[in-house]
């Protein structure tokens, strides 16, 4: 018996260490958990901001073949959970029938669904102009757009701990600011083979509004495949590191095991 991996994929502005809990408790229920960071990434989040130059440039095709290589290196099958992007990856993979299972949360947005517009200026502080390749969020800026159902106080470590900069090229992927799209931002919504999703929102998201991944979900509404929906009141963006990371967490392990996926597995 082999166990079954879950591997977590972060987000924009977070780094692979907004997965340290999840990683532990899904660890402790027998699974093996494995947070990959982004190409290039350093290993804490001070490290990143301290010289982000190696994530500049880094866009939605290679942070999706960066992942799919990851998953498909495993003798069993993973399970994909991701957040933000992540979450966008993580559905582009399982439509693609990478991976067994997949969770996204707070996902960016699928195929026409689009973002109702920035709670913040996609531009860092001092480049008005919009040239940096990488765009930073100011820990008012990721109060005010991230964790803006937090206390300041709490908002403040989780920047400290997690906050890091993000490739303006992957932005203009997703289609912030109004940019044209990637073809990779998006998911065959019809595969009715694929492995269960399940999508996860916070009602008080500004990032990715509940009404945003309440139009992914209903793209997947003429699929036979399994796709559940859980929205978490008085939640943020910050939903998978602030203080109330558990509840979604053991919300995620209970669904697994009501969709079959154990912690072992047979290998094959």
């Amino acid at each position: 018996m082999n166990r079954t991996p879950v591997v977590f994929i972060h987000g924009a502005w977070l780094h692979a260490l907004a997965w340290e809990a999840w990683a532990e408790r899904f660890a402790g229920r027998g699974f093996l958990a494995v947070a990959p960071g982004w190409p290039g990434e350093a290993a804490t989040a001070r490290d990143v901001r301290r010289s982000p130059e190696p994530l500049a440039g880094l866009g939605l095709e290679a942070l999706t073949d960066h992942y799919a290589d990851i998953v498909r290196s495993f003798e069993v099958s993973p399970v994909i959970v991701g957040h933000s992007a992540g979450g966008l990856i993580a559905q582009h993979l399982i439509a693609t029938d990478v991976g067994r299972a997949a969770v996204a949360i707070a996902p960016a947005p699928i195929n026409e669904v689009t973002l109702p517009g920035a709670p913040i200026p996609l531009r860092t502080p001092g480049d008005e102009g919009g040239t940096d390749p990488l765009v930073t969020l100011s820990p008012e800026q990721f109060h005010k757009a991230v964790a803006n159902t937090v206390a300041p106080e709490e908002s403040g470590r989780l920047f400290e701990r997690y906050a890091v900069p993000t490739p303006r090229r992957l932005l203009t992927d997703l289609g912030c600011g109004g940019a044209a799209r990637s073809p990779l931002a998006g998911a065959d919504t019809g595969n009715a083979g694929r492995g269960p999703l399940l999508l996860i929102s916070g009602q008080e998201d500004l990032m990715v509004p509940d009404s945003v991944t309440r139009a992914v979900y209903k793209q997947y509404g003429d699929c036979t495949a399994v796709t559940d929906l859980k929205q978490f009141a008085d939640r943020a963006h910050s939903l998978v590191v602030d203080s109330g990371w558990r509840l979604v967490a053991d919300y995620v392990l209970g669904w697994l095991a009501e969709r079959g996926v154990r912690p072992l597995a047979e290998a094959g």
